[in-house]
């Protein structure tokens, strides 16, 4: 949470050397800090990218005005927030900004932290170290409601003859051309068929009926704790 630019500027000479690198590709606000006024951040990764250290400054979970002040002072390059068939939200209260600016969309958790796999159900018992534990949506009774935008989706990628996990990355490909998200995993057989959600091609009339069909499931519950409904959308 410390976005102080002496502070922003360290960092950054810590990961050249860790990284063995001349350069940052995309260096990243990763939260909002509200002691540290954004004009001040940008202008920090500014400094940076003047120098040669940084080639472009990226923002995590910002709101479209805080979007628009850091990208006065030097523009933004890529914001990175989580949207998925699972959270919507960025589509009313960042997209527009980010189509007007020309910013790229990074979605995190793009697979629902798991759930648009169609792996996780209400019986799914998680490691007592798992992130998940602590988020509403994640409940079991959640779970078991929001099973029904699961269902919706496996439905339709059977139709597809893909997994759920390609219907949901293929969506937001065909969504904007300026949308890029950035799945997680930890086995070798996911990468592979998460990289297949990139050979389906969706048409609009493809991604209308998915919308017109998920948007009928009400999902049920926060998608994080209180502690950290505070770090987003600032």
């Amino acid at each position: 949470m410390n976005s102080r630019p002496e502070h922003i500027k360290k960092v950054a000479e810590e990961s050249l050397k860790r990284l063995k690198v001349d350069a940052i590709d995309l260096y990243y606000q990763h939260r909002v800090d509200l002691n540290v006024p954004i004009e001040d951040v940008a202008g920090a990764v500014k400094d940076l990218i003047q120098a040669g250290k940084v080639k472009h400054f990226g923002l995590s979970e910002a709101s479209a005005k805080t979007i628009r002040r850091a990208h006065a002072v030097q523009p933004v390059a890529a914001l990175q927030s989580e949207y998925s068939l699972f959270w919507r939200e960025p589509e009313k209260t960042v997209m527009p900004t980010l189509e007007e600016l020309g910013i790229g969309f990074v979605p995190f958790s793009p697979l629902g932290k798991g759930f648009l796999t169609g792996t996780i159900d209400a019986g799914t018992k998680f490691d007592s170290t798992d992130f998940r534990n602590t988020v509403p949506r994640f409940s079991e009774d959640n779970r078991k409601t929001n099973q029904a935008l699961v269902d919706v989706i496996t439905e339709f990628a059977a139709k597809k003859k893909a997994t759920p996990a390609q219907i949901a990355l293929a969506w937001l490909l065909a969504k904007k051309p300026w949308i890029v998200p950035i799945p997680g995993t930890t086995k070798l057989s996911r990468l592979e068929e998460n990289l297949g959600g990139a050979s389906i091609k969706l048409t609009a009339e493809d991604v209308r009926a998915l919308e017109e069909a998920s948007s009928k499931v009400k999902v049920e519950g926060d998608r994080y704790s209180p502690f950290h409904q505070q770090l987003v959308g600032r």
